[in-house]
């Protein structure tokens, strides 16, 4: 088996693996197979651990589409670095209640609750890992520019 070949069962794998987690927690109520009542902290470390993977399936893909050869680009850097840092908004937003410094963390409460702000947190982290795959994507690879240098031109030039 060649190295590609495998690098491309490993992408299925992670993303089919990812997308099922995420259904497995979204769904877990609907299913009947919820611990606990409401969205709680397994169904969370779940999400989360999809989210990863998917993660790591869409930059794993984006890697393949590059040629070996092709020089490193600042902007491909940035894009890396924040998808990473998207995954630790997330976690830090997912667990805040467990980790001690959410919203519900007072005794009063039973248990963790998932509240507007970690949604919030959530989805920003979210939009972070978005943009963070678009930079990497449209970065130079094998051109001699980035496909987002026209942000960059003066309109005089043109």
């Amino acid at each position: 088996m060649t190295p590609e070949k495998l690098l491309r069962i490993v992408i299925i794998f992670l993303f089919i693996t990812g997308l099922l987690l995420i259904f497995l927690s979204l769904t877990a109520e609907w299913l009947g197979v919820d611990l606990t009542p409401g969205f709680g902290a397994i169904q969370m470390f779940q999400l989360l651990l999809g989210l990863t993977l998917l993660t790591g399936a869409g930059y794993l893909q984006i890697y393949t589409l590059r040629s070996a050869d092709a020089p490193r680009s600042l902007q491909a850097d940035i894009g890396i670095r924040l998808g990473a840092t998207g995954l630790v908004l997330a976690y830090v937003a997912g667990l805040s209640d467990l980790v001690g410094i959410g919203t519900h963390t007072e005794p009063g409460f039973v248990r963790p609750f998932v509240g507007w702000l970690q949604l919030v947190g959530l989805a920003m982290s979210i939009l972070l890992i978005t943009i963070g795959l678009l930079l990497y994507f449209t970065s130079r690879g094998t051109r001699p520019s980035s496909s987002l240098e026209f942000l960059l031109r003066d309109k005089t030039e043109q």
